[in-house]
């Protein structure tokens, strides 16, 4: 396949240009922070000074930002994906933006000749490092069906859902309900504890009912430990869950519980737990309750 361009190597930039490399492709990365790079270097990916750089020297190129600013600051600011975008090159944006960010990047890529994907993935850091993501595309198919060998390799299940924005649209939901159930199992947590229960019994006993499922059995056991590596970090969480509630503002879905746990997560950040994983939200629910 064609050289791979790669924009942003956050936690999951980093693992997934990893991953390309590992399976044979070549990439050329790019960071705001060049120094993120040096590994990606080390293991045989060039470096673009730019994204227009990365755009000019590769076929299609793939961006993974962490917020809808910065998916739009790779695309429109000086030394942009724009500057080099054409006809025969394509744009795949991983990132979790809204639907409204996925629609202004395509119209300004295709308005210059490309052809745009969006593809935001369902999946963390481990996921990431083990080629094991759920990516939702949605927009050019003819792009699609020529990324997939790449896809292939980062993900573990693609999925085509159509016109653009509804990529965005199913990864909010999906976020959406991971955030909302992260509260509840941190209330679970809390009340086991408070209730003379052993935590750690409560993840055995969830694990072998009919609400068992890989996110308890994975974060549960750090959480008791009160460690949050974060995977997926707590602020990111945060603005997915605001998108999604405006998501529902928009198609006048009530949404309590959404956004009852974007309040939860809004008051960790304020506590300073926004760099840590998602699951460090459990801290708010242990400091709110009233010591016996």
């Amino acid at each position: 396949m064609e050289e791979i361009g790669f924009l942003g190597m956050g936690i999951m930039g980093k693992a997934m240009a990893m991953n390309l490399l590992r399976n044979g492709f070549k990439v050329t990365v790019w960071n705001r922070t060049l120094s993120k790079c040096d590994e990606l270097k080390e293991h045989g990916a060039s470096v673009g000074e730019s994204p227009a750089a990365v755009v000019k020297k590769c076929k299609y190129t793939i961006g993974m930002l962490s917020d809808p600013p910065a998916a739009l600051s790779v695309v429109f600011d000086k030394g942009g994906i724009l500057e080099e975008i054409s006809s025969g090159k394509g744009y795949i944006d991983m990132s979790t933006v809204d639907a409204e960010t996925s629609s202004k990047i395509s119209e300004a890529v295709i308005a210059k000749g490309g052809s745009f994907l969006e593809a935001p993935v369902s999946g963390s850091k481990k996921p990431a490092e083990d080629g094991q993501l759920v990516i939702l595309a949605a927009g050019e198919k003819g792009l699609y069906e020529k990324i997939v060998p790449a896809f292939d390799v980062l993900g573990k299940k693609s999925f085509f859902l159509g016109e653009v924005g509804n990529g965005a649209k199913m990864k909010l939901v999906v976020n959406m309900i991971m955030g909302s159930m992260m509260n509840a199992f941190s209330e679970g947590l809390v009340l086991a504890d408070k209730s003379g229960l052993s935590p750690k019994t409560l993840l055995d006993v969830l694990d072998l009912g009919a609400i068992a499922n890989p996110m308890f059995k994975m974060k549960g056991p750090s959480m008791i430990q009160n460690s949050y590596n974060p995977a997926f970090p707590l602020k990111h969480q945060q603005k997915d869950m605001r998108l999604a509630l405006a998501l529902g503002d928009e198609n006048a879905v009530s949404m309590p519980v959404a956004a009852a746990a974007n309040e939860a997560f809004k008051k960790a950040r304020s506590t300073g737990l926004g760099d840590l994983d998602f699951s460090a939200v459990y801290e708010i629910f242990k400091v709110t309750q009233p010591s016996p």
